[in-house]
């Protein structure tokens, strides 16, 4: 074979190959084989992007998208030389280029014992944002397996000079029998849809999660909970992010990601390289226990921060078209993200790199939705500004056969923009509901003026999703949370009045100090004396109660069932330790806090009364400690009777207690011999939860300070009226 004249820098004598150079057989053979092929099998095909193998041709056609490059060389790599390329492959535009596509097709024969791939790219800079380094060794946007050197090194990445053999590679595919998914269907849940949120590795690391060392924090380690998630009752497990992020950013989160088609290979008990298997076998096992997988998804940003970032890949292949420019010169990339940088959705190919994502996650993953994070993103036009119509990305999403019958969950917000409710520009989309969490928070914490806003959330928040005839949203549009990852767990919302975050090395500034907690009046558990303790159990059994009659889709976080604690830190996104992993010694500890809400759990899903696809409408009525409900400022009580003739279903009678001392209430509707109690929070365990219900003594009832009262009435009761 000729060499060509290319040189990558930090590359020891590769093996370069012009693409109009001929090779390996003679030239007047391969010139007549050559004449023999098709366009494609000679240039390369420009879609799909990433690499692809061609079965019939026994080749892999390659395609990367690199707007300004001047000039872009394939490298091949093979497993015991990872800083010498087996094979260097520079692109003729002539040849190899299609708009702004550079590709190539390259038979197996050629390709040899090569099993990983990367690129370099060179180019002028036409703006201050490009960062064209031909010394780098750039990874693949649309590589499916990410592998890392043993040598591999994120400082490299940040400075100028080659960094080959220390940065991260694409893994060519193998050939290989296709997954057998026989068994495993997507379920679908509505009225019983309840969202369990968990960190992949939290779940099962720590030493007392009772998952064998050798699975504990991986894929493989989740499918040993699963008969703990299904007597817990949740049916829709939300995982924190899982694409592959770079191991040396110490984000334990995973909200950093550097690619979006590969699943992060630390989660894999199996090896960097079965990462793909033993995530697919955990959704199947998860199907068969009917219990569906939503994913946490990182569009918005990368890995590679701002100017002072690493060079791993899509800076490299041109910043200017992959990212959002500010005006400041001196660090020119927009940060709606909060983390450094902001992807493009202006771009045609930035919103095509998200979609062919959700597409692979969705066709060869078979996930049954997506969480977006910070996806006010999706809405921002290339100058920043957010276009509050008709968000291109929001239309093609929803147009895809695909992806628009997905749950599709939006936070509705970024650094700069909150659009809750109506303001967001995908209509059918879920919505985390931040004014759920805030506002229950403080009426349940005893904040005076709160109780109209309790009825808008226990009702769906039909101020945020209006469904009158222009409008026509739906309740469960409303993601009903009290906690997620980001902030207190539900024992430390009631545990301490600030944040404790000194542990992330940020002197305590990182994190929100706008957390509505409220501590029992006493900071932390050291020291705490009992009858805090016991007011702390009440108040989680309290906001978990409400949770469970609002209408719209509940989501709480992993171990709040147990009164997991992360010691006051409301951002640990850096602590994998004992910080980040759930305690499992806590849900023998806390057995009875476990059994209650188990039972809520399984009471929501007995009525679908409460959750609806629409508002309650005239099926509530809402009362007070008397007959009219008490909005005024001093208010700390509601009740409400919610009639469930409409959908087959039993009556509700729900009365509230925020205030700090008892109060009698009046039941309005019934006699006492047609309700039976279900749930008195301000009873001790196993009064608080009766699985058959206490007879009703009287229509006058005797609240505990900040407690909950749930009576049923059944509907052979309400036969008899």
């Amino acid at each position: 074979m000729e060499r060509g004249l290319l040189q990558v820098a930090g590359m020891s004598d590769p093996l370069v190959m012009d693409a109009d150079v001929e090779t390996g057989k003679g030239v007047a053979e391969q010139t007549a084989a050559r004449k023999r092929s098709t366009w494609e099998q000679a240039e390369g095909s420009p879609l799909p992007l990433g690499v692809t193998w061609i079965e019939e041709e026994q080749a892999f056609n390659f395609a990367v998208h690199a707007e300004h490059a001047e000039s872009v060389t394939l490298l091949l790599y093979t497993a015991t030389d990872l800083t010498s390329p087996l094979l260097a492959y520079r692109y003729d535009f002539l040849r190899n280029k299609s708009g702004r596509i550079w590709h190539c097709r390259i038979p197996l024969s050629e390709i040899g014992e090569a099993r990983y791939y990367g690129y370099s790219v060179s180019g002028e800079a036409v703006s201050y944002l490009h960062s064209f380094d031909p010394q780098k060794v750039l990874l693949d946007p649309y590589a499916t397996s990410v592998f890392f050197p043993q040598d591999f090194d994120r400082k490299l990445a940040t400075r100028e000079g080659s960094n080959a053999g220390k940065g991260p590679l694409g893994l060519l595919p193998a050939s290989h029998l296709p997954f057998n998914w026989q068994g495993s269907n997507s379920p679908h849940h509505e009225s019983d849809a309840i969202v369990y949120e968990l960190h992949v590795k939290g779940f099962t690391k720590n030493p007392n999660s009772g998952v064998d060392p050798s699975r504990a924090g991986t894929y493989a380690g989740l499918v040993d909970k699963i008969p703990y998630l299904k007597e817990l009752g949740v049916t829709v497990v939300e995982l924190m992010p899982v694409f592959q992020r770079d191991p040396q950013e110490g984000d334990y989160w995973g909200y950093m990601p550097l690619n979006f088609f590969a699943p992060h290979s630390q989660y894999s008990s199996a090896g960097a390289d079965e990462q793909h298997l033993e995530f697919k076998n955990m959704v199947k096992a998860f199907h068969q226990a009917g219990i569906g997988i939503v994913l946490d998804v990182v569009y918005n940003h990368t890995c590679e921060g701002d100017h002072r970032g690493p060079i791993y890949s899509y800076k490299g292949f041109d910043s200017a078209s992959y990212y959002m420019t500010s005006s400041d010169p001196t660090n020119p990339y927009a940060n709606y993200s909060g983390t450094g940088n902001t992807l493009n959705f202006s771009k045609g190919h930035v919103r095509k790199l998200v979609m062919d994502s959700l597409r692979y996650w969705k066709r060869e993953m078979h996930i049954d939705g997506f969480r977006f994070d910070l996806a006010s993103v999706f809405s921002r036009n290339e100058n920043g500004s957010l276009n509050w119509g008709h968000a291109p990305i929001f239309a093609e999403i929803a147009g895809d056969p695909e992806l628009g019958k997905l749950r599709l969950i939006a936070e509705p917000w970024d650094t700069g923009a909150y659009q809750l409710g109506r303001g967001f520009p995908g209509i059918t989309w879920l919505q985390w509901n931040g004014r759920f969490r805030d506002d229950v928070r403080r009426f349940v914490k005893g904040d005076s003026g709160m109780v109209p806003d309790l009825m808008r959330r226990l009702y769906g928040s039909d101020d945020l999703f209006p469904d009158d005839r222009a409008e026509a949203y739906h309740a469960y549009q409303s993601v009903n949370f009290l906690t997620s990852h980001d902030g207190f767990t539900l024992y430390d919302l009631v545990s301490y009045n600030a944040k404790h975050n000194w542990a992330n090395g940020n002197n305590n500034q990182d994190g929100t100090d706008t957390n509505y907690s409220w501590n029992c009046g006493y900071e932390g558990d050291k020291g705490a004396p009992d009858e805090v303790l016991a007011l702390r159990r009440k108040q989680v059994k309290n906001f978990f109660c409400l949770l469970m009659l609002s209408n719209g889709i509940p989501m709480f976080r992993a171990g709040d069932e147990f009164l997991n604690t992360q010691f006051g830190n409301n951002n640990p996104y850096n602590q994998n330790n004992e910080t980040g992993w759930l305690d499992w010694s806590q849900l023998q500890t806390n057995r009875d806090i476990f059994r209650f809400f188990k039972n809520m759990i399984s009471f929501r899903k007995r009525h679908p009364s409460l959750c609806r696809s629409r508002f309650w409408r005239e099926d509530v009525t809402w009362y007070g400690t008397g007959e009219k409900a008490d909005l005024s400022n001093d208010s700390h009580t509601l009740a409400f009777c919610l009639h469930g003739a409409s959908q087959g279903d039993d009556d509700l009678y729900v009365m509230i207690n925020a205030y700090w001392e008892k109060l009698e209430f009046q039941v309005q509707e019934g006699t006492e011999q047609e309700w039976i109690r279900i749930v008195d929070t301000g009873s001790a365990s196993p009064d608080d939860f009766s699985e058959t219900g206490e007879p009703l003594q009287a229509l006058r009832y005797s609240l505990a300070p900040r407690s909950v009262v749930v009576l049923l009435r059944t509907r052979n009761h309400r036969l008899k009226i």
